[in-house]
């Protein structure tokens, strides 16, 4: 998992006078391309804009532009080498933990929204990406574009790497979306995103050992009310979730999975069992014990890479759009939450 920087570190960054890759020729030319600014003028949202050269080329294409970026020192150098530019309104704004929609009002009173997103080197230092797409696609117009500009493993120094993303990254960044292009400029891969998938798909992973399976599955928030998932390996969101071994309560299972498979810490009085799911996957009974854990301690972690790509923190209202979701972990979420992903199968609930 990457490391989020500290705004400290990110204050001293652009305090020291330094920045990033210039916007090259090839953006430039693909970004005129593939998302014009719409007839009647456009919108457009620059995330993580730093000191503000995007923002400034997507001003000269014509958008007016929401340029943020939680770093003060970065905007402040922004504000100052193009306070003579209009179009541009500099805004410092964390773009996971601070409220969107309070934070960036419409500019002419009508229905809040942008006609192109842009995140342009930023995207490696999101913890929370999947879910940060989310939320940003939903802000979208009818039409609107979100555009990803990001530097490649591959041509990246090892040393370097966490400012970039590998293959297995950039398909997931595009898995919600219906359209997604991607172009290269000049070693930086560019996908262009449109089409907010507007579905979850339930998935399964195959067949369980016979004859019947013991499993929990923990739902755990943070301070903000997100629900935690991680993206399997196997190409599905899960929720913590593991075996009940032998001798085993379901709620000291809960608490082991959780420590075993993101690092967090949680006592067995704050793990609570809520319900018990009993479904048929082919010809096995699978019995899953819903956990809730109610408070928790430490750092989120990747303790099993082998099996996990990312843990992530989910707004509930998004979860209906997430893309592929382990059965059991989607049947645990409307358990606790009813009604959050309408339209799943019926299943015995124990509570």
């Amino acid at each position: 998992m990457i490391a989020v920087p500290k705004k400290q570190a990110w204050q001293e960054h652009y305090a020291e006078g330094r920045g990033f890759r210039p916007v090259g020729e090839v953006e430039r030319a693909l970004l005129a391309e593939h998302v014009p600014v719409p007839d009647g003028g456009g919108r457009a949202l620059d995330v993580g804009c730093g000191t503000g050269e995007l923002a400034i080329t997507l001003a000269g294409m014509g958008y007016a532009v929401d340029a943020v970026d939680f770093a003060e020192e970065a905007l402040e150098r922004a504000r100052t080498e193009y306070a003579g530019v209009a179009g541009v309104r500099w805004q410092c704004l964390d773009i996971e933990q601070d409220p969107l929609l309070a934070e960036l009002p419409d500019r002419d009173g009508e229905t809040a929204g942008f006609d192109l997103v842009v995140l342009r080197l930023s995207i490696a230092f999101v913890r929370n990406r999947t879910a940060t797409l989310r939320l940003l696609s939903d802000r979208l117009r009818a039409g609107g574009t979100v555009v990803v500009i990001t530097p490649l493993v591959e041509n990246t120094p090892a040393e370097r790497r966490n400012i970039a993303l590998d293959e297995e990254e950039l398909a997931l960044l595009a898995e919600g979306f219906q359209e997604a292009a991607r172009f290269d400029a000049e070693g930086l891969a560019v996908l262009v995103l449109r089409a907010p998938d507007g579905e979850v798909a339930v998935v399964e992973r195959g067949r369980p050992e016979p004859q019947a399976v013991l499993g929990v599955s923990v739902v755990v928030t943070d301070a903000q009310g997100r629900v935690l998932l991680g993206r399997k390996r196997a190409g599905m969101w899960e929720l913590p979730a593991g075996g009940v071994e032998f001798g085993e309560t379901a709620v000291a299972a809960a608490v082991r999975e959780l420590a075993e498979e993101t690092g967090l810490k949680a006592r067995k009085t704050d793990a609570f069992v809520i319900t018990v799911l009993h479904d048929d996957r082919l010809d096995v009974r699978r019995i899953a014990p819903v956990v809730r854990v109610t408070a928790w301690e430490g750092e989120l972690a990747l303790p099993e890479p082998e099996k996990f790509l990312r843990w992530e923190w989910f707004p509930l209202h998004t979860l209906a759009r997430l893309g592929r979701l382990f059965a059991p972990s989607a049947q645990a979420l409307n358990a606790v939450w009813p009604g959050v992903l309408p339209g799943l199968p019926t299943i015995h609930s124990y509570p």
